[in-house]
């Protein structure tokens, strides 16, 4: 029997379905204490839970960490032509949030590459908004991902090669075939930083090869067309953004330009050497993020409202 490691997920509390707003079954899953602060996590592109492995074992001691598949990935349901869009991402995360959270209730949302484009994009439905009480943007961007992104090696001048290659890469549907040393070096050198670790590499190419090719494909072509810009100046929410600053896919220039594009920025954290994976590549230092905000947003807030309203009550008692 294989042992289980960090980068394999706890036993669920709770698993489920949810419909989205075109019908889309989207699987959920809920890890730690029910009635404890609730943290939402909303990954990548070719990701799916698994991927949070790491930062659920982090946080599920003393957190409800509620995770969910985005469309075309994991076990939620693969959409039709039409079902690849952000506004179905944030179609989604309504959905989720509608079934796992109360009206008065509230979470701090994690999106890591596409999952943080899932919260700019849904960063102006009422619902979400009275539900969020902060935001992670980690490795992500708002836009232009084509002309910002550093796959190929330095010594590739051309911008125009630069960018038909990484469009190349976010539209193909060839497969990816089964991991051999080759593969997993080239996916390190393309994704990750050069400090992780083969056990890194290994479980989260696995997770990106399990991806099928005809989402990996829809999803890359949102992508490679993304202006979010819109959305993350909607984001009302105390945000915080992390960037790990080997990371090629979205480098941290984007970092300072979505810190200008915030409302409310509650700061900017660099993972110095971390690539693109920092959920995987560094889950102590990004689960550290994620309770910052929530003592700083969501239970500290709770706590104040918990007292106002008492005090309310107790003049009340007294008048």
């Amino acid at each position: 029997m294989t042992a289980t490691t960090v980068y394999d997920l706890p036993a669920a509390r709770r698993t489920d379905f949810v419909r989205s707003a075109d019908g889309t079954r989207i699987n959920v899953e809920e890890y730690g204490p029910e009635g404890a602060p609730t943290v939402v996590l909303i990954h990548g592109w070719t990701c799916k839970t698994a991927f949070w492995a790491p930062v659920i074992h982090e946080l599920a001691g003393e957190f409800r960490v509620v995770a969910y598949d985005q469309r075309g990935h994991g076990r939620s349901e693969t959409p039709g032509r039409g079902g690849y869009s952000t506004e179905a991402l944030a179609d989604d995360l309504a959905a989720v949030v509608d079934a796992f959270l109360g009206e008065d209730e509230q979470a701090v949302l994690v999106g890591h590459s596409m999952g943080g484009m899932t919260a700019m994009a849904a960063a102006d439905r009422p619902a979400i908004q009275d539900r969020t009480a902060a935001v992670l943007l980690a490795n992500t961007g708002s836009g232009r991902l084509l002309d910002m992104a550093n796959v190929l090696p330095p010594r590739v001048r051309s911008a125009r090669v630069r960018r038909a290659f990484q469009r190349f890469l976010l539209l193909s549907a060839l497969p990816l075939g089964p991991q051999t040393a080759l593969t997993r070096a080239a996916f390190k050198y393309g994704v990750m930083a050069k400090s992780s670790t083969g056990e890194q590499v290994a479980a989260t190419a696995r997770i990106v090869h399990a991806c099928a090719r005809r989402p990996r494909s829809g999803w890359g072509r949102v992508l490679s067309e993304l202006n979010l810009d819109a959305g993350i100046a909607a984001l009302r929410a105390p945000t915080a953004v992390l960037v790990g600053t080997a990371d090629k896919l979205t480098p941290p220039a984007h970092g300072p330009d979505m810190v200008t594009r915030l409302a409310n920025c509650v700061g900017l954290t660099e993972l110095d050497g971390r690539g693109h994976m920092t959920p995987i590549e560094a889950p102590a230092a990004f689960a550290a993020v994620v309770r910052t905000l929530v003592r700083d947003h969501l239970t500290g807030k709770t706590a104040e409202t918990a007292k106002t309203a008492a005090t309310a009550k107790a003049e009340e008692t007294t008048a």
